[in-house]
C-alpha cells in the first residue's frame, strides 16, 4: 500500500564505471594498487571494491 521509496543512505561519491576502470587498469598493467592513476579515483576505494567483489566470488574463472 505504501509507495516504494529509494534506498536509504547517501549517494555514491564515484561512479562504478570509474572504479571498475581503475581495477581493469591495475590488472592490465600489473602495477601496485598505490599506482592507480588519480583519474580512476583513490586507490583505496578501487582496492576496496576489488576485494568486495573478489570475496563475493565475482570474476572467478572456472
Amino acid at each position: 500500500m505504501l509507495p516504494v521509496g529509494r534506498k536509504p543512505g547517501r549517494r555514491p561519491k564515484w561512479s562504478k564505471r570509474q572504479l571498475i576502470d581503475g581495477i581493469r587498469w591495475r590488472v592490465r598493467v600489473g602495477a601496485p594498487w598505490r599506482d592507480v592513476p588519480p583519474d580512476h579515483r583513490p586507490w583505496q576505494t578501487v582496492y576496496g571494491l576489488f576485494r568486495r567483489r573478489q570475496q563475493a566470488g565475482c570474476g572467478r574463472r572456472s
